[in-house]
């Protein structure tokens, strides 16, 4: 429980109260290996906060799975669409490895919000920076190519190369798995050079 707390408390102080009556509003779960989390089809009523682990958003595009993003410990998921205006998502969540996650259901964030009125910060905090993951992911997909994205992944989430299959990491960077070796193999060769 520390993490989330921790997060909360960067950004607003929270009394012993207040952070009682957060603890009351979450449940833990814990999902396997290649577990899926959340499915799309379904509406959203819940969000996620990755207490250890990582997991994969992805969409089914075409019968073929399409990484679109990686969440690691210490940050929030939602299907923001779906959990804002009540329709079915499109996105779908998978547990890349063992992954611990604290759940907020609606029901409990609206009872959250009357008891610690200041957590709304927190709603709008995580969703500007979800905002700004898009951007930048956005961005880097107009202004890079495949192998600077991948050079940016290894520099700024070098940790995944250790978690996530390289098929989800070749699909996030837009490029097939052989073309993903080749990259590799092109970096590594210049930095024997």
């Amino acid at each position: 429980m520390d993490r989330i707390i921790n997060t909360v408390n960067a950004y607003i102080s929270l009394s012993e109260q207040e952070k009682k009556y957060l603890q009351d509003a979450i449940t833990k779960k814990v999902f396997h290996k290649n577990e899926i989390i959340f499915s799309e089809g379904r509406v959203s009523n819940e969000i996620y906060f990755v207490n250890q682990g990582c997991v994969r958003l992805f969409y089914n595009v075409d019968g073929k799975d399409k990484t679109a993003f990686f969440y690691t410990t210490g940050q929030y998921i939602c299907a923001g669409e779906s959990f804002t205006f009540n329709i079915p998502a499109t996105e779908n969540y998978q547990a890349i490895n063992q992954t611990e996650i604290f759940v907020l259901t609606k029901p409990k964030i609206e009872k959250l919000l009357q008891q610690v009125p200041k957590m709304e910060i927190i709603a709008r905090i995580a969703t500007e920076n979800e905002l700004i993951t898009c951007q930048k992911l956005i961005a880097c997909f107009i202004t890079k190519s495949p192998e600077e994205r991948y050079l940016d992944l290894l520099n700024t989430q070098g940790e995944l190369f250790q978690q996530v299959p390289q098929q989800y990491i070749a699909s996030y960077l837009g490029v097939s798995p052989e073309t993903l070796s080749r990259i590799k193999k092109r970096i590594l060769d210049k930095s024997r050079s």
